[in-house]
């Protein structure tokens, strides 16, 4: 007698789809049997790891026989240094992904309600299904957070509501002023999750920093990570900060030695080594001007950002268009997934593979 698994598992579950990442240099080597492929799919950073950082992990290796600082006492350390926290502030996370879902399975359940914009981070609605909440998707404005319609969307089950500035795959960014009417206009017992995965990279002066406003509102989470502008995707390091209350929750889920012995190392070591994040973030402006005036020169269009991605307008269903890139070694995004069929996300890699990329996209649009 066969059994259907998939009916035994909890109701958000039996309707998830699993999150698909950008594919693997190494799948499209296979498939194509090409080489000398261009990745420009998953907001990597292009210049490789920090040296500094491959000294620290290399030493680090001969202590693979024993388990991790459970608590991440010196990263912590290093971080509450660096935003004028409290140790007992800071959640450390398998990546910044694993932060956001304890968030959701902390303080949410089948009775719960959790607030996120369209467009935004496919996360966002997969941790939400996971732990059987409602979703409540507030359209966008011009591919931006309307957080004016977030804050109305707020009912007495709302438990959550995740915000990212910069938001993935649009690239689009809110300022301080929309952000403090925003929490004030929250209830004080409903979660603010700000997501700010890319804010590294963002060069604009004056842009919100969302750290300046969790004395003033503990019902405020924000969430970071090393993957991006530090270069440690592989190593998967991510961190909330918040009321002392609410890190103390998240860490009663938390799994132990939820991020390994190595991603601690790393991300020590990218803490010091400003240099290297400097240089990532003046390449990637180098490289996000190249990327736009090879659109403009197409007659394309595209969301302005403030990440290390670009989300471009290609005025007809992208993915075909995905599949020609494919075939000339050029790895981009699809986002049909998240409402985009006719957009495709590029990231900012070094000023070859943007050359590279460019040159692909011109023959397949003028083909």
């Amino acid at each position: 007698m066969s059994v259907d698994f998939l009916k035994l598992a909890v109701q958000g579950v039996q309707g998830l789809q699993p999150y698909v990442p950008g594919k693997p240099v190494d799948e499209l080597e296979r498939e194509l049997g090409i080489s000398n492929i261009v990745k420009l799919a998953s907001n990597e950073n292009p210049m490789g790891p920090s040296p500094k950082v491959q000294a620290v992990v290399t030493r680090a290796l001969g202590e693979l026989t024993r388990y991790p600082d459970g608590n991440g006492f010196r990263l912590k350390q290093k971080l509450a240094d660096k935003h004028q926290v409290g140790l007992n502030q800071i959640t450390l996370g398998n990546g910044s992904n694993d932060v956001l879902e304890l968030i959701a399975r902390a303080f949410a359940d089948q009775h719960a309600e959790i607030i996120f914009s369209q467009y935004a981070f496919a996360v966002y609605p997969i941790v939400t299904q996971a732990v059987g909440a409602k979703a409540v998707e507030v359209p966008a404005r011009n591919y931006a957070h309307d957080l004016e319609a977030m804050a109305r969307a707020v009912t007495d089950k709302t438990k959550l509501i995740f915000l990212a500035n910069p938001n993935n795959p649009t690239g689009t960014w809110f300022d301080a002023q929309a952000f403090e009417a925003f929490l004030r206009a929250v209830p004080s017992q409903v979660l603010v999750v700000i997501d700010e995965a890319y804010i590294e990279y963002v060069t604009q002066e004056g842009f919100l920093d969302s750290m300046n406003y969790l004395q003033q509102y503990p019902n405020l989470i924000v969430s970071r990570t090393f993957s991006k502008a530090y270069g440690l995707a592989a190593l998967r390091v991510g961190y909330a900060v918040s009321h002392p209350q609410v890190a103390d929750v998240l860490n009663r889920v938390r799994q132990p030695f939820n991020v390994n012995s190595l991603a601690l190392e790393a991300a020590v070591a990218a803490l010091d080594d400003p240099d290297y994040v400097r240089a990532s973030v003046e390449a990637n402006a180098k490289g996000m001007l190249q990327i736009c005036a090879g659109l403009e020169a197409m007659g394309l269009s595209w969301i302005p950002s403030v990440g290390n991605f670009v989300c471009i307008d290609m005025g007809q269903p992208a993915a075909p268009l995905y599949q020609e890139l494919l075939r000339k070694g050029v790895i981009v995004r699809p986002v049909a997934n998240y409402g985009m069929p006719n957009h495709l996300r590029i990231s900012i890699g070094t000023e070859q593979e943007n050359a590279v990329f460019l040159k692909a996209l011109a023959e397949v649009v003028h083909s």
